[in-house]
């Protein structure tokens, strides 16, 4: 039924960063749809990466906001979006992340379906550099020039910033002008998705999760998107029989009609390693 209900419906993606690059080809071949690109639809206005403007909402509202600005746009009543943020992993301290959402929205049925992908496949950095041997060598480390660059003055100036850097022969010139006028100047990863290759990549991972939620359909009303709203801690040790952090069961609802499910044992083990055990591992 899934499939069926999207099937040969027009659904828009508002990207004006190249996203439909992974996007489109995964929900054409797998919901049937037929996929609409922008020709020009301002996401920069929710946010920038650079900081010229701050992205006021969360994550997921960020991308709602985007995808029904596209639907009202477009005139139409599907349509997905994502927004990605980057700093710290949330568990993984000092290590970057690439935090993805994506959102799709039916708005004829009333359906919203999200997924995430964390993912420490990211070139996210900046530094300040007080020579071209510096940029060189940071520039090398951050995947230049097939992943462009951004430079500015300083580390939060938005007055002197230069995007979409993609070859060392800009990237020598302007560093050279920002080195005369000011003894330094700040590189940082362009992580708008088009001039990040690693970033497009988390981008269809999370995109193939959001699929397989989309196809998870409500045991009771058959409508799609029937997902993890609740993660239950407390799998028994092996050894001890105390509880551990692991995964004991998932609670899956409805957005629809509010059906729930419990699902036990979601990972197919009853008992965990009695390394992952606080008790017996402090």
């Amino acid at each position: 039924m899934a499939v069926e209900l999207f099937k040969y419906r027009t659904l828009v993606i508002a990207t004006m960063h190249g996203k439909e690059k992974v996007i489109a080809p995964l929900l054409e071949q797998t919901l049937g749809v037929k996929i609409i690109i922008p020709g020009y639809f301002d996401t920069d206005q929710y946010g920038t990466f650079s900081g010229e403007i701050e992205r006021e909402a969360d994550p997921v509202e960020a991308a709602r906001i985007k995808a029904n600005a596209a639907c009202q746009a477009y005139h139409c009543d599907l349509a997905i979006a994502s927004e990605g943020s980057f700093g710290a992993h949330p568990s993984l301290f000092f290590v970057p992340a690439d935090d993805e959402i994506v959102v799709f929205l039916d708005i004829k049925n009333g359906i919203e379906v999200k997924a995430r992908e964390v993912s420490t496949k990211t070139n996210f950095a900046g530094g300040l550099c007080k020579n071209w041997a510096d940029a060189k060598a940071f520039a090398q480390a951050v995947h230049f020039p097939s992943h462009a660059l951004i430079l500015r003055k300083e580390k939060q100036d938005i007055a002197h910033l230069l995007k979409g850097i993609h070859t060392w022969a800009e990237l020598e010139d302007r560093c050279s002008d920002y080195l005369k006028l000011f003894g330094h100047v700040f590189l940082e990863t362009d992580m708008r998705a088009m001039n990040n290759p690693t970033r497009m990549e988390v981008i269809e991972i999370v995109t193939r999760k959001l699929v397989e939620k989309i196809l998870y359909q409500c045991p009771k009303c058959d409508l799609p998107g029937f997902d993890v709203v609740e993660v239950v801690r407390g799998l028994p040790c092996n050894l001890c029989r105390y509880p551990t952090n692991s995964t004991l069961y998932y609670i899956y609802r409805c957005s629809k009609c509010n059906f729930e499910e419990k699902k036990t044992y979601p990972h197919g083990i009853k008992l965990e390693d009695p390394q992952y055990c606080n008790y017996c591992n402090p």
